[in-house]
């Protein structure tokens, strides 16, 4: 029996991280609204271009191909658009063959308070003042930023990325960071090494995905030849001795990743290159760059490594 969205880990995307806007944008910053109308009724069967976020959704979405019987995910659409201007958008979502059925359509007003009305772990979207007002409410949300759309559809592997820090964890540890030098930094973390940290904006979608890889484990125990969909990475600039209390967390909370990286200050780049997610999370935006600009990123405006009042 499919899961109820109270149940699902639920996605929630809007049409600027999923689609490609920017000639509609355009003609809504330098015409207006009314001219966007006309614009997006002309351009009706037009099929709009992937979005930085379109490969990550769609292979979210053939998550439920492997649990027909669960369906445990879906994606939401939130948009600033009207239901009439939000017609091509739609008509796009058929055209790639993506699962996604439920939407809300805001004619210009922000859609971030429906975030947790949808049961959403997660709220995609290009619009930074969209992502921020979320954020400050307490939602999980992040700026998809711009970088080049690749489609790697050779398999159906899903590889997501974290930072831990701010992102899935709180931004206690950073606090203590930059009051600090490194060494008390560390003296810190390991005096508090068997005390686990406190949930971050994207802890909820953390342990989600890791109930959704145990389901993966069950159809392995069942059938050896079961090739995994999922696979995640906690990528931080922590290293040893800080490394314990992150463990420490994932075990009191239940949950693990497959790949975890403990860099010591490299940078990120070195190893998002080689493991190219689908998807990269972190609250800091200098950690959000690649050489290649092929790497999707996302940027989670949390914690004290955001706060506008900080120079």
């Amino acid at each position: 029996m499919p899961y109820p969205i109270e149940r699902k880990l639920v996605i929630a995307v809007s049409s600027s991280a999923l689609f490609d806007l920017s000639e509609s944008h355009a003609v809504f910053v330098e015409q207006g609204p009314k001219s966007y109308k006309e614009f997006q009724e002309k351009n009706l069967n037009n099929i709009l271009g992937k979005g930085v976020a379109f490969p990550f959704i769609k292979r979210f979405l053939q998550i439920n191909q492997r649990f027909e019987d669960k369906v445990p995910v879906e994606v939401v659409l939130l948009s600033r658009n009207s239901a009439a201007t939000g017609k091509r958008v739609f008509r796009s979502i058929k055209h790639y063959g993506l699962d996604i059925s439920r939407a809300a359509f805001m004619e210009g007003s922000s859609p971030y308070e429906y975030v947790p009305a949808f049961n959403a772990s997660l709220f995609l979207s290009a619009n930074e003042e969209d992502v921020q007002n979320a954020i400050d409410a307490g939602f999980p949300a992040g700026v998809v930023l711009p970088s080049k759309v690749v489609n790697d559809d050779g398999d159906d592997e899903l590889r997501i990325a974290f930072d831990f820090d701010g992102v899935i964890a709180d931004d206690e540890a950073e606090a203590i960071f930059k009051d600090r030098d490194l060494p008390e930094f560390h003296e810190y973390e390991v005096n508090k090494s068997d005390i686990p940290h406190q949930p971050g904006p994207l802890a909820d979608l953390f342990k989600k995905l890791s109930f959704l890889q145990k389901l993966e484990d069950r159809e392995v125990e069942r059938d050896r030849n079961y090739k995994r969909i999922l696979r995640t990475a906690i990528i931080t600039a922590r290293n040893a001795p800080a490394h314990e209390r992150v463990i420490t967390t994932l075990e009191d909370w239940g949950v693990s990743a497959n790949e975890m990286f403990f860099l010591g200050g490299m940078v990120k780049d070195r190893i998002l290159t080689r493991l190219k997610p689908h998807m990269f999370f972190d609250d800091q935006r200098s950690h959000l760059e690649s050489d290649a600009g092929d790497i999707p990123m996302v940027h989670i405006p949390f914690g004290i490594a955001n706060r506008r009042d900080i120079e």
